[in-house]
């Protein structure tokens, strides 16, 4: 099932074409990772899908209800977490998560257990002075807090990790993937290394089109390197393993070995199977284990740079 749907969607302003013919469809229960250089449209595609903008051409549903411009039944489902949240900084948390319930239409006791629930999950329970105070990372902990009060189906967060420092980040991070599993976050940055953290599905959005959409873990398949990594106990080993390899490269069997300390990389023509198989076969022969052998495999900058050039 697909929380979130994109079909045909195109947005222009005036002669300017911001998004062509998006087809997007982020899975229930997913953290996905919408990604795209600054200026690609991924904030423009977040306003179409909150109903905060027309778009020009398609259709976009949430949890299976149309999105309409101008209207918030859609929203009831959603909820929607900005780069820079604004708060009323002379309230404390839960001041401000109160009057944020009370305007979903939560009230008395179900309206104190969230705000306590959200508190907790967030970490700001022992927070009690007021938000005019608090740091940019305990901001954006209190936006997730204020997003999730409605129980959404889709968490949607636009670039929430830009300006945060490491440690902001790494919190912030771990807080979205303890979501996993109660709602499905649709995950928009430009930061590729937050994505690979946390992300299991990914899109990546190149002048307004969507060049790829995919698992995570597929596209790294799809996208791998003909290369075997090796990982030997001592760099002796990778040293011994690297000069018995020779004899493939100058067979044309393996065209390139490079080692760094106890590691190994050996490119490969052929399939995967068959140059693991002779690598191995070579290895164990010469009495040389390695602990690890596998194909290595793409990281997300590298599908980035294949799809966007």
């Amino acid at each position: 099932m697909n929380i979130l749907t994109l079909q045909h969607v195109s947005k222009h302003f005036g002669s300017k074409q911001v998004l062509q013919d998006l087809n997007l469809t982020v899975p229930a229960g997913s953290i996905y990772g919408f990604v795209g250089e600054n200026g690609a449209g991924k904030t423009t595609t977040m306003k179409l899908i909150l109903g905060l903008d027309q778009a020009s051409a398609g259709a976009i549903e949430v949890a299976g209800q149309p999105v309409h411009f101008g209207e918030t039944e859609t929203n009831r489902q959603t909820g929607y977490l900005p780069d820079v949240p604004a708060f009323y900084g002379y309230m404390t948390a839960p001041e401000y998560l109160k009057l944020c319930g009370q305007l979903t239409g939560l009230r008395g006791a179900e309206l104190q257990s969230r705000v306590a629930a959200m508190l907790i999950q967030v970490g700001l329970v022992d927070a009690k002075h007021r938000i005019s105070g608090f740091s940019r990372g305990m901001r954006q902990r209190l936006g997730i807090a204020q997003a999730l009060l409605n129980t959404p189906k889709l968490l949607i967060c636009d670039e929430p990790t830009s300006a945060l420092d490491p440690q902001g980040r790494t919190d912030f991070l771990q807080l979205l993937a303890s979501l996993r599993g109660q709602t499905t976050i649709l995950f928009s940055t430009h930061i590729l290394s937050d994505v690979e953290r946390i992300c299991d599905h990914v899109g990546i959005l190149h002048h307004g089109r969507l060049q790829v959409s995919a698992p995570l873990d597929d596209l790294k398949q799809q996208y791998a390197k003909n290369q075997i990594a090796l990982l030997f106990a001592t760099t002796a080993q990778a040293q011994q393993a690297t000069h018995l390899l020779a004899t493939l490269q100058q067979q044309g069997q393996l065209t390139h070995l490079e080692q760094q300390k106890n590691s190994l990389q050996a490119a490969y023509t052929g399939t995967y199977a068959a140059a693991a198989d002779r690598v191995l076969t070579m290895l164990l022969e010469a009495k040389l284990i390695p602990i690890t052998l596998a194909q290595q495999e793409a990281n997300l900058e590298q599908i980035f740079m294949e799809v966007t050039r």
